[in-house]
């Protein structure tokens, strides 16, 4: 049984001291001393005092003893040091050996203090009230520290959920011009994802596609088309096929919607990051692998990661959606399109990583299929 020199005090009404020593005559020596100031517990192995350390009230202040049979004291602090539970507990070493070289070896090995013995009570009851004290200091910082972090942590989860409201209220503006587009915006940014996340796996893109690069990614895919909000209305929603003239306008919105995004990093007070990629996505997912594409003519890795991710999804999307100048086709049909354009349209690797995700581009479509598809 373990001795408990302050058996009636209610637990938690005074901090708890744990003294380790093998003679029952120097427990009791130290249990008097500390008692009408501590809970005080005991145990006479290195055993029993381990499992005492474990227990409730867990140890404020562990007095330990250095020469014991068995288990000495070093033996103890190493276990209690690779206990989580008691890891954090501040020992005092204890003992009748005589030598600065032991002291040191208790300090480096991570003990608070050394007390040689014979005990002199004033020396025991001050550097005790020390420890206790410097334990309810760390003890305090330590919560105030978790209390901030937690509401940093709020904080920035209430700023994140300001960012994407505001995000997709932008995007909104140009996909409100064209009801029929329905969940694009939600599909296409799962596209994106389910794609970085597959191309991540491929060495070449590893360093590239880190889970932060990958959110900023799929973050910034619904302001693709936020340039369309400068297309006419005759032009966006006309039901026919457009004249060579009104094609030319029709892509300027990548330009118009990467100038905005500009703008709006230019007001910014510091650089946000997803909006380098959104001004990528809305500028360039219109570019072509062979070179083909608009706005800027470019071809193969000198298009953007970003875009060329976004110019897979948005097709995709747009194949097996109805438009009001089209009908829609089948996800197997459009898969079929989409290889037929590897190393033309389309970036071959991102190609793969489509190929290789198709399931999940099917059960992403059947996620957020249109209500008027519905």
């Amino acid at each position: 049984m373990t001795p408990d020199f302050s058996a009636s005090d209610p637990a938690g009404a005074k901090s708890t001291i744990l003294v380790v020593d093998d003679v029952p005559e120097n427990i009791e020596v130290l249990g008097e001393l500390l008692q009408p100031a501590y809970r005080v517990r005991a145990a006479q192995s290195g055993v029993r005092a381990l499992q005492v350390a474990r227990t409730h009230p867990i140890p404020d202040l562990i007095l330990l003893d250095v020469m014991m049979p068995g288990m000495d004291g070093y033996a103890v602090f190493a276990a209690l040091r690779d206990d989580p539970l008691t890891r954090d507990i501040p020992v005092i070493f204890v003992t009748a050996l005589d030598g600065l070289q032991e002291e040191e070896k208790g300090l480096e090995l991570g003990a608070v203090d050394y007390i040689s013995k014979p005990l002199r009570p004033t020396i025991v009851q001050a550097r005790v009230r020390i420890q206790l004290e410097l334990k309810r200091a760390r003890d305090r910082l330590r919560d105030q520290n978790h209390f901030l972090e937690s509401e940093i942590a709020r904080r920035m989860g209430e700023n994140l959920l300001v960012q994407e409201v505001s995000i997709r209220a932008l995007a909104r503006l140009a996909e409100i011009r064209d009801p029929e587009t329905g969940n694009h915006l939600r599909r296409t940014q799962a596209y994106v994802s389910v794609l970085a996340k597959r191309l991540a796996l491929n060495p070449r893109y590893a360093e590239r596609l880190d889970h932060r690069t990958i959110e900023l990614i799929a973050k910034s895919a619904p302001l693709h088309d936020i340039g369309k909000v400068g297309i006419p209305d005759y032009i966006l929603l006309k039901p026919g096929k457009l004249t060579p003239e009104e094609w030319a306008i029709m892509q300027t919105h990548a330009r118009l919607g990467s100038e905005a995004i500009e703008h709006a990093e230019k007001d910014a007070e510091r650089p946000v990051p997803f909006l380098a990629f959104a001004k990528e996505i809305a500028r360039h997912h219109h570019e072509w692998w062979d070179g083909s594409g608009y706005p800027d003519g470019l071809s193969n890795e000198a298009i953007p990661l970003s875009a060329r991710l976004m110019a897979l999804a948005d097709v995709f999307d747009a194949l097996i959606s109805k438009r009001v100048y089209k009908a829609p086709i089948t996800q197997d049909g459009a898969r079929d399109m989409i290889c037929a354009a590897r190393g033309t349209h389309f970036d071959p690797d991102v190609v793969d990583a489509f190929v290789a995700e198709f399931p999940r581009f099917a059960e992403i479509a059947s996620r957020y299929v249109d209500e008027a598809a519905e």
